[in-house]
């Protein structure tokens, strides 16, 4: 589904990834880890093409297709998703008229707010979410554990092939790490990939990934099963 060959990117000409290698597979969940400033995040927002980071060498194709030369909302229309660590607040724009029009961008649709709205019904009682969520506005005023909830309820929305949840798990309690875990679980198909950005192996509890890859200095220096995310707990990332 996902192939990351000799990827190299910088932001304001400082290099981040290094001849990064990946490659995702329909039905797997990857998980990424690694210290802070790794070049964890940067992958996630390369993908979803950001504008601030250059990609210098390399190639990233999914599905078959080169995506690099692909606009963000052009990527998500073929299924790519990006679920933030710090989902932005946006006053005045409800949860539902956000979700409408995403849905009918990535789907080239025109469903009206009547015909949206029995589909996300449906989603929230899916995720055991209150219908309060329509709406309110799109995470105004929403705690760390709705504004990580919400990102996944959007992800059961647009139902996409590739999902990159980039620290999805920061910031939440174990109850609400619980709830967001279960959410993410409950969605994964084997027609889907799911790539999982953490600091935390107990995240992984609750979403276990066939693979965990260890990234340092912009590169994967390891990777395994999920036995590897516990050595990590245990022993840190020094000896990488």
């Amino acid at each position: 589904m996902l192939c990351i060959k000799d990827l190299n990117v910088s932001i304001d000409g400082k290099p981040v990834l290094k001849r990064f290698h990946l490659q995702v597979n329909s039905g797997e969940i990857h998980a990424l880890m690694g210290p802070n400033g790794a070049g964890k995040s940067t992958l996630a927002k390369v993908l979803a093409g950001h504008p601030a980071y250059e990609v210098t060498a390399g190639e990233i194709t999914f599905l078959g297709q080169n995506i690099l030369d692909l606009d963000p909302e052009e990527r998500a229309a073929l299924g790519v998703f990006m679920g933030f660590q710090y989902p932005v607040e946006v006053p005045g724009l409800s949860n539902l008229q956000f979700l409408q029009a995403a849905y009918n961008a990535v789907r080239q649709t025109k469903l009206s707010e009547e015909e949206f709205s029995k589909i996300l019904d449906t989603k929230l009682e899916m995720l055991g979410m209150r219908d309060e969520f329509k709406t309110r506005h799109l995470n105004d005023g929403f705690s760390g554990g709705e504004k990580k909830r919400n990102e996944i309820l959007q992800m059961a929305v647009l139902e996409p092939k590739l999902t990159v949840l980039d620290e999805i798990d920061s910031g939440l309690d174990i109850d609400a790490m619980r709830i967001v875990a279960s959410g993410v679980a409950q969605l994964h198909t084997p027609e889907k990939a799911l790539i999982l950005i953490t600091h935390y192996q107990r995240f992984l509890d609750y979403v276990k990934p066939h693979f965990v890859h260890v990234v340092v200095d912009g590169a994967i220096v390891q990777s395994g099963g999920p036995e590897l995310a516990l050595h990590l707990e245990e022993q840190g990332y020094a000896k990488l």
